[in-house]
């Protein structure tokens, strides 16, 4: 790691705490721990917050578990709450109407972040330009980047227009280490000024790579309250302002960071999560969303999840998806009964 004068002096740290936080409590959040948590952390100096569903705004429109708060509320209690400081929500175009966008950010929401793969970018291109026509503040957010080749990157996002705000380096698997998101960042800042890095934190990284982030020229690294997340969480808030302190630059008070901190651990009720299933995600590059499948494949067959997940990143042409899985599994079912009737 190079030396702290090579930190950016105007770097933000992005608190995303009831956003990928909500993950951990399968989006059910207590109106009253919301108020009071946004409240506290508006008297602090983070000026980005994100809230809303962990998969972004709308999302019940794919199926999946609505979020207890609804936009309405949300947008009712940040407006209340953060007097102080910016806030928004996630988007995916699959479910996230540009029409909701705008009244959202007639409600007073600041910035929206758009998620999907660097290679669906160029099909979602007028979604992302529209966007910014309604949002005065668009991030684009490139979900699983380690799983697109760095060297793609400029070509896939040519098209983008130069309206947004900036552009995510995400590590989606928690598999990166300092130095993929040091070459990360370089290729995206060679694409946009303005970079910002969102680390999950499966093999402890995320914190080590939010700071190779920053030293890479990122101006933005995300982090949730006690690593609150998906999966094996993300980098930890409180820890990112306690380094810049360290560091020699208190500039997020760290001391009200932590003790917010121990309010959400103490606050809220987490899913259990399966640390095994973590660790084997991280290092084979296999997303946490994938984990229950996983599962109950592995059950069907009788074969461990590391030797799964191998077959089916050795199948995908890129980010393995329910298919590979799926494909791999059938493989190991049929390898398992040729050998079988050989016996």
């Amino acid at each position: 790691m190079s030396e702290v004068k090579d930190l950016p002096l105007a770097a933000e740290i992005l608190d995303a705490t009831l956003r990928d936080g909500s993950y951990a409590v399968d989006f059910q959040l207590d109106d009253k721990f919301v108020v009071e948590f946004l409240g506290r952390l508006n008297e602090t100096p983070i000026k980005k917050i994100e809230i809303g569903h962990g998969l972004g705004f709308e999302a019940e429109r794919s199926g999946v578990k609505p979020s207890s708060i609804g936009l309405r509320r949300w947008c009712e209690i940040a407006r209340s709450e953060l007097t102080a400081s910016s806030w928004g929500m996630f988007a995916q175009p699959g479910f996230s109407q540009l029409s909701t966008l705008t009244e959202l950010c007639g409600e007073g929401m600041s910035f929206v972040r758009i998620g999907m793969e660097a290679e669906r970018v160029p099909e979602r291109l007028d979604y992302i330009e529209r966007a910014t026509e309604v949002c005065g503040e668009v991030y684009l957010n490139l979900m699983k980047t380690s799983d697109t080749p760095v060297g793609e990157l400029p070509g896939l996002l040519s098209g983008v227009t130069s309206a947004i705000s900036g552009l995510y380096v995400v590590d989606s698997h928690g598999s990166m280490l300092p130095s993929d998101v040091h070459r990360y960042v370089t290729a995206a800042r060679e694409c946009f000024p303005v970079i910002g890095f969102h680390g999950h934190d499966n093999l402890g990284m995320a914190n080590a790579n939010s700071l190779a982030a920053l030293e890479a020229g990122a101006a933005i690294v995300d982090g949730t309250l006690d690593g609150i997340g998906r999966g094996a969480g993300n980098a930890e808030t409180e820890s990112l302002a306690g380094i810049f302190s360290v560091l020699g630059e208190d500039r997020f008070d760290y001391k009200k960071l932590a003790k917010l901190a121990e309010f959400c651990r103490s606050s809220l009720n987490l899913l259990p999560e399966n640390r095994n299933m973590q660790v084997l995600g991280g290092v084979i590059g296999i997303h946490s969303g994938f984990f229950p499948l996983i599962e109950e494949l592995c059950g069907e067959i009788t074969v461990d999840p590391a030797s799964l997940m191998e077959m089916a990143v050795g199948l995908a042409p890129r980010s393995v998806g329910k298919n590979d899985l799926s494909a791999a599994a059938k493989r190991m079912a049929e390898h398992a009964a040729a050998a079988q009737a050989t016996i």
